[in-house]
This record gives structure tokens, sequence and C-alpha cells, in this order.
């Protein structure tokens, strides 16, 4: 473990998802003692989008914008929300140069597979078409999230690349969770890491699977071809039960005719860059920031 991260483990809180409205509660308490970084070089607006049921979004544009990024809150598909994510998406349109489209997609248990990436099918489909109004080219609308949220963003990848769009110019998959099978190394045996852990991965599957059996677009890692996919950065951590999940996609994206960078970060758990003093937290937040800043300058 990273020395910097190391000292904050004792004080980074165990959580489980048995009851989620109790989770929520925490998981909303631990974002509001997040610092928000300055937002006086951007707009930010709410916006409802039309759909069956209508989808929130919150809207980060800075100035100048350069592109834009649908872009999907962490919480093991049961917690978060948009103010929740509120400081994450503001330090991403910051670092980026991106108008940040962030989702509040329905949660699990309540509203299982497919209702999350249904709302964020609709947000992408909703921003090409308002691409103009919105002042971002159409041709660079990337789409991205953290944990859970980035699974779904590569499931909207796929769905998208099987309808034959909307175009999506780039992912940006940071620590991803794509496999509900657990069979992998660090599923297996990361079993009392922080934040994330085999048990904790078990019920969130469980919540956003429900009774129905998983697909490639619930589980991405169960796509059998991922040909013809938009160009991607996938990051994952050391100590997280994604991490040999998170690299067997990037490899076999590679493997497809993928252009993917892959970026591991040694001494990391899910989550460690809620710790912001640490210095690879610094430098994760930064790259994420850069890696879509070079992706949407193409």
């Amino acid at each position: 473990m990273d020395p910097e991260l190391d000292a904050f483990v004792p004080l980074f809180p165990s959580t489980d998802l048995s009851d989620p409205v109790s989770a929520r509660a925490n998981f909303a308490r631990l974002a509001t003692a997040m610092p928000v970084p300055d937002t006086s070089n951007m707009e930010i607006e709410d916006r409802t989008v039309p759909a069956d049921p209508d989808v929130a979004v919150r809207i980060y544009r800075p100035h100048p914008a350069q592109g834009a990024i649908v872009w999907m809150h962490g919480g093991g598909f049961v917690m978060g929300d948009l103010d929740t994510e509120h400081p994450w998406a503001t330090r991403l349109a910051e670092a980026s140069g991106a108008v940040v489209i962030s989702v509040d997609y329905r949660l699990a248990p309540e509203n299982p597979f497919p209702a999350a990436l249904d709302d964020v099918h609709a947000v992408l489909t909703w921003t090409a078409r308002h691409a103009a109004e919105l002042g971002v080219d159409p041709e660079r609308i990337a789409v991205g999230g953290h944990s859970a949220g980035a699974g779904l963003a590569a499931a909207v990848a796929l769905r998208a690349r099987d309808l034959q769009g909307p175009p999506i110019c780039f992912q940006l998959l940071n620590q991803p969770g794509l496999d509900d099978r657990q069979q992998t190394w660090s599923a297996r045996n990361f079993t009392d890491t922080p934040w994330m852990n085999r048990n904790k991965t078990t019920q969130l599957w469980g919540h956003y699977l429900g009774s129905t059996p998983a697909s490639p677009y619930a589980a991405p890692a169960r796509a059998t071809d991922l040909s013809g996919l938009p160009p991607a950065y996938v990051a994952s951590a050391e100590f997280c039960p994604n991490r040999d999940e998170d690299i067997d996609y990037a490899l076999r994206m590679l493997q497809a005719g993928v252009s993917v960078e892959l970026h591991q970060w040694p001494g990391t758990f899910h989550g460690s860059q809620a710790i912001l003093s640490a210095e690879v937290s610094q430098r994760q937040i930064a790259e994420l920031g850069a890696a879509l800043r070079r992706a949407l300058a193409r």
C-alpha cells in the first residue's frame, strides 16, 4: 500500500450493501465531506433529459470547452447521485476542458438492469442530438465513469456499437466494474481490501442483476467481441477486486484492434482517490483529465 494511503486505511469506513438505504446515506455523508473545487470558470446547469422515465443530468461547461463526456458516478449501482458526484465532475471538467454531463441514473435494487443502462443510453442519444445547443462537436462525445459508472460507460459503448450509434469517440474507464462472475485472481482473493471487497462485489451484482441473467450489456466482460469499440483509457487500482477484470478487458480490446491506454496504479485501492492529500491520488485525478483532454483534441 502507498504509505500516504496506508495511513488513512483505519479511517476509511467499511461498508456493505445489505441495507441500500443506509448505504446511500453513508455514501452521501462521505461525499459532502469532500472539498469542492473552484467553479468560477464554468457554468453549471441542472437539466432533465426526456425519456421513459425522464433522466436528471447536471451539465458542467468550462470556458473554453472542448468536446463533451457523458459521465456516470460510482456507487456499486446502488449508491450515488448528482450531488455525491459533484466534486468529481467539477474536477474532471476543470482538468479536461470538456463539457461534463453527469447522469443521475436509476439505482438498484429498486431499479435493476437494464434501468441504469437505459438512462445512460437516453442521455447519450440526447447529447448527440443536442450537440449544437451544448456547444460541442458531435464527433467529440466521450463516455466515462468511476467504478460501476465506468461499467455503465463500457456497456453503453457496446450498445452504441451494436446499434450503430450514437457515435462515441472515447471511453474513460476508471476502475470499472465489468464482470459479475468474480473468477479472476483479484476478485477471488481480495476479501478484506479497503472500501471494495469480495463480499461487497457480490452484493452489488446481486442488487443490479436481480433475477435477470447476466449479459454483455450488464457485465461487459462477458462480451465475446470487443472489436469496433471507441479508443479507451482504462485505470485500475492494485488492491481492488476489479483489478484483473479491468486489465483483461483492456488487453482484449487491444487484441480486437481497439486503441487502449492502460494505467495500473501501484499501491492504491478502490476509491482511494478520495484521499486528496496523497500524491498518487493527485496524479490519478490529473491523468484522468489529461487523458480526456488528449482524446477530445484529436
